[in-house]
């Protein structure tokens, strides 16, 4: 298959966009490609290839997937590759993003409300007594199948200072989310696409994005090569990176780098 060819960084040098108080970034484009589930043989390939280009990855795990009895969705993720805590520690000393993806990934619109807010809970508390160094400060809470409600994003606000959820919940008509700024919620919206692979959906998406005016674009991924739902192949995954990290106006982040950046204005 023949990729089509990224919009080449000089055509991007002339747009502009106000920063509002987000003035510690300088770029127009910002994208995440924000992996879900915490495959253990997949997670530590996409840790070493953004390595490899000096970039940090975002990597989000459910709670309890490294537990016996964890056997949510057995077709997509299957309990024998998930990592657990150990793993996750791991890389994030190497620099990269462990955020929450639920407690046992549940559709929690699916659910009573009181539970799904347990559920969120139950969550958060594991992460804070398992992973080191984490705090609800910059944390981002990463619904199941980026599935939420008002009440439900209202409730993980509370405890965190982000949510990621369905890009048609919280963007409507548009795939990119705006830059933010300090005093608006921070409700990201998110794409991806599956169950096969998604390298064509991913690169499609990243054309379209730069060539717009600029924004947020925040792909949610999942594995690599025969790992999960809509996984991408590992050789696409580093090849992308090593042309993305030559556009001088784009800038590729974990979601909670950037909102930590917003926290800091």
């Amino acid at each position: 298959m023949e990729r089509r060819r990224f919009i080449q960084a000089s055509a991007l040098g002339g747009l502009a966009l106000s920063m509002a108080s987000f003035t510690t970034i300088k770029k127009t484009h910002y994208l995440t490609l924000s992996f879900d589930d915490g495959f253990k043989k997949s997670f530590y390939r996409i840790a070493e290839i953004h390595e490899n280009y000096g970039l940090k990855a975002c990597l989000n795990v459910i709670a309890t997937g490294h537990l016996k009895s964890f056997n949510t969705e057995f077709q997509w993720i299957p309990q024998n590759l998930l990592g657990d805590f150990n793993d996750w520690n791991k890389l994030k000393e190497r620099g990269h993003e462990i955020m929450p993806h639920t407690w046992e990934h549940l559709n929690l619109t699916e659910i009573p409300i009181e539970k799904a807010k347990e559920n969120i809970e139950k969550c958060l508390d594991y992460f804070e007594n398992n992973l080191g160094g984490y705090t609800s400060d910059g944390a981002v809470y990463n619904f199941a199948y980026n599935a939420s409600t008002p009440e439900l994003e209202d409730f993980a606000l509370t405890k965190v200072s982000a949510i990621r959820t369905g890009g048609w919940l919280v963007l409507k008509d548009s795939m990119v989310n705006a830059i933010p700024v300090k005093e608006q919620p921070l409700r990201l919206g998110c794409w991806g696409h599956g169950p096969d692979f998604c390298d064509d959906y991913v690169e499609e998406e990243i054309n379209k994005f730069l060539a717009t005016d600029g924004g947020w674009l925040i792909l949610n991924l999942h594995g690599l090569d025969e790992e999960g739902w809509g996984p991408v192949h590992g050789d696409y995954l580093d090849n992308l990176l090593k042309r993305l990290v030559k556009m001088d106006n784009l800038s590729i982040q974990p979601t909670g780098e950037i909102v930590k950046q917003i926290g800091r204005n």
